[in-house]
């Protein structure tokens, strides 16, 4: 028996979903679109008060903070609370991007912006768009997905470089040193340079004066470029927006519908 395509919902279902998809869009840039420099903040849900991570992800958040610095979380508990609980508690923003879940996301109580989203898509988009750096401390796969989509957009020049900061030398090594062995040396996956694109460091203080010098650098780069007609000027994010060149190459010769049928 051939396969066939199926379909869970009718088209009218599928319409109104991509208006729920833009609706989250619009709040999202509403929201979050005069936020100034902020940085994106990631780890797992599951670290508990006691870990030392979890100290040291609070501390960011108030070094952040101190260098003028919105916080920007999953909004969750773990390394997320921690960051946002920095922040919050050092008076600065302290944003949550929460996302619903089959088991519930529990949101933490240290935002002064909050957002909900159905969608991991239109939640990751956030992340990138508004941070002008990105810290990822140890966690799980959703972790590594927001670590390695950093990496893809500035590989491939979707964005300009911006600071992709581990926190934790210890756990996140392994994970370099796989990549040194396997994807760069025994298979060419990778580059030599894809190994600069990130930096590792127990220091949060170190971590957030990095952060600081960076937003200063492209401030000052924007103001000795600016067009003196349009004077206003803006940060440039992590969004990974950069247009680029369209795909080249022959495509392939178009089939017969019935040959999907057969």
């Amino acid at each position: 028996m051939p396969l066939k395509p199926y379909k869970t919902t009718g088209p009218a279902e599928e319409t109104w979903r991509v208006f729920r998809i833009m609706s989250e869009f619009v709040e999202g840039f509403e929201m979050l679109g005069s936020l100034g420099p902020a940085i994106s903040v990631f780890g797992s849900a599951r670290t508990p008060e006691c870990d030392p991570y979890y100290k040291l992800a609070e501390q960011l958040g108030a070094e952040l903070v101190k260098r003028e610095f919105a916080v920007i979380t999953g909004g969750g508990p773990g390394i997320m609370e921690a960051a946002n609980k920095g922040a919050y508690e050092a008076g600065g923003q302290s944003i949550g991007l929460n996302i619903y879940l089959p088991q519930e996301q529990a949101a933490n109580r240290y935002q002064t912006i909050s957002l909900d989203f159905r969608y991991f898509f239109c939640r990751k988009l956030m992340f990138m768009k508004y941070a002008t750096g990105l810290v990822c401390f140890p966690g799980g796969f959703g972790t590594m997905d927001e670590f390695f989509e950093s990496m893809t957009l500035i590989q491939t020049e979707k964005t300009e470089p911006f600071p992709v900061m581990l926190v934790g030398e210890e756990f996140w090594n392994p994970l370099v040193d796989w990549i040194r062995d396997c994807q760069l040396e025994k298979y060419n996956y990778v580059s030599d340079g894809d190994l600069d694109l990130f930096t590792i460091t127990d220091d949060v203080c170190a971590v957030a004066d990095r952060m600081r010098e960076h937003a200063e650098n492209k401030i000052r780069q924007a103001e000795e470029t600016a067009d003196s007609a349009t004077p206003n000027w803006q940060l440039p994010l992590a969004d990974g927006t950069y247009q680029g060149k369209p795909p080249t190459g022959t495509p392939a010769p178009k089939r017969p519908v019935d040959d999907f049928d057969s």
